[in-house]
């Protein structure tokens, strides 16, 4: 079993497009006006209209009603993308701060209020641990 991708849920979805599209710099293909994809090399981010969740199950899924999940994404430079997303991010949970495992965490919430954390291994042990 391989895991590919996350879905988000929204009731804007060419909002959270934009936004991830700005916070990863990866580009989305768009399916239709309510499914999109930003893919990296490891996962894909699928982002979905609520018109999308009755071909699943019908009150299946809810946008902006995410309390249990963080959306993780490894990056070269923590401190550097904070820089970046300044401005763009408007709610930092936690500045770059370096975690007891090792990485060096950023950690914010999408326009959605879903929380996002972009790190940066930097113990050697996290860094064998994620090597590419």
């Amino acid at each position: 079993m391989d895991f590919v991708s996350i879905r988000i849920i929204t009731s804007d979805v060419a909002r959270l497009v934009a936004f991830y599209e700005r916070a990863t710099g990866a580009r989305a293909t768009w399916a239709t006006e309510d499914f999109a994809e930003l893919r990296t090399s490891g996962a894909t981010l699928a982002i979905a209209g609520t018109r999308t969740v009755p071909l699943f199950a019908p009150g299946s899924a809810r946008p902006a009603d995410n309390h249990s999940v963080i959306t993780e994404f490894l990056v070269d430079d923590v401190d550097r993308v904070h820089q970046n997303l300044t401005g763009v991010v408007t709610d930092f949970v936690n500045g770059p701060t370096t975690m007891p495992w090792g990485n060096r965490s950023l950690l914010f919430r999408d326009p959605d209020g879903n929380l996002v954390n972009f790190f940066t291994p930097v113990t050697q042990a996290a860094k064998e641990k994620f090597a590419r």
